[in-house]
């Protein structure tokens, strides 16, 4: 009869429930293989322009590599994975190359900790006509700042922490402002910028973005990392944790007449885990807007 359920059949809402119980479990797996063997383990390049309002026409097209959060001996960076990030820096042939901080791990479930003296000689092979520079972060001054600037400076890799840089090329100046990590030291932003002509061309390098609000206009572009881009983001989602206070995540953002450029860098902290944040080499093209 209309209506009547047929005897013996499980009715279809129930057969959905039961598929989507049965599926849950096989989606927390595939996140995790996933997440731990196979996103750490991927390293991508990515380029992206930033156009600068005034930048001077000889520097016109700077190709600037950014690396970031290394963190040697962390899950899936061994000495197989520096070379192949030395590899693919030099590939993308960059005037310049920074690196933000945060070489060092603590040792532990997942990571062992590799000290300067053994990964700042593979970094030595990294290849810019403008040089490479470097900050150091939160991770590194936990653990030894001065013993890992002097292994970084023995290997070619220039550190400034509240540090300018004068670099020449193309027939003019662009300075470089090493400004110190948010977490762990003091802060002399200014005073740092202060350093260098009132009339020059300032790009700056931090640890930590949280301190852009703090950063003078005139510093046309501030580099940082630290956040690992929350090193989760799911699809609609987004990240599961907020690594930035000012939302500065990942990516370029533009506030206050100046810009911002975010790497979501390499390693991995904590967890040994990346999903939706894979790990990136960066090369920017900084062009006049």
């Amino acid at each position: 009869p209309p209506g009547a359920k047929e005897w013996g059949r499980t009715p279809r809402w129930k057969k959905r429930i039961r598929v989507g119980l049965a599926a849950i479990p096989l989606l927390i797996a595939c996140f995790f293989f996933w997440g731990i063997v196979v996103e750490p383990n991927r390293l991508v390049t990515r380029t992206e322009t930033i156009p600068i309002n005034n930048w001077p026409k000889e520097l016109e097209g700077l190709k600037v590599a950014v690396l970031s959060d290394i963190h040697a001996g962390s899950w899936g960076i061994d000495d197989k994975k520096l070379r192949l990030i030395v590899a693919r820096t030099n590939q993308l042939q960059p005037d310049m190359i920074v690196i933000l901080g945060d070489y060092m791990t603590g040792n532990g479930t997942f990571r062992e900790r590799v000290d300067p003296e053994v990964f700042a000689p593979v970094l030595r092979d990294l290849r810019a006509p403008l040089g490479v520079y470097s900050v150091l972060g939160n991770h590194d001054w936990w653990w030894d700042a001065p013993r890992l600037r002097r292994g970084l400076e023995a290997n070619g890799i220039k550190v400034l922490d509240d540090e300018v840089f004068e670099i020449t090329g193309r027939g003019r100046s662009v300075w470089l402002a090493g400004l110190a990590d948010l977490w762990t030291r003091p802060q002399r932003i200014e005073q740092t910028i202060a350093k260098t002509p009132a009339d020059a061309t300032v790009i700056a390098i931090t640890h930590n973005p949280d301190i852009f609000p703090r950063v003078p206009q005139r510093v046309q572009l501030l580099l940082a990392g630290h956040t690992h881009g929350a090193q989760i983001s799911f699809p609609l989602i987004g990240p599961i944790v907020e690594p930035s206070t000012y939302g500065f995540a990942w990516g370029h953002f533009f506030q206050n007449n100046h810009h911002l450029f975010v790497t979501t860098g390499i390693g991995n902290s904590i967890i040994p885990i990346r999903f939706g944040v894979p790990p990136e080499i960066v090369l920017l093209t900084i062009k006049s807007r």
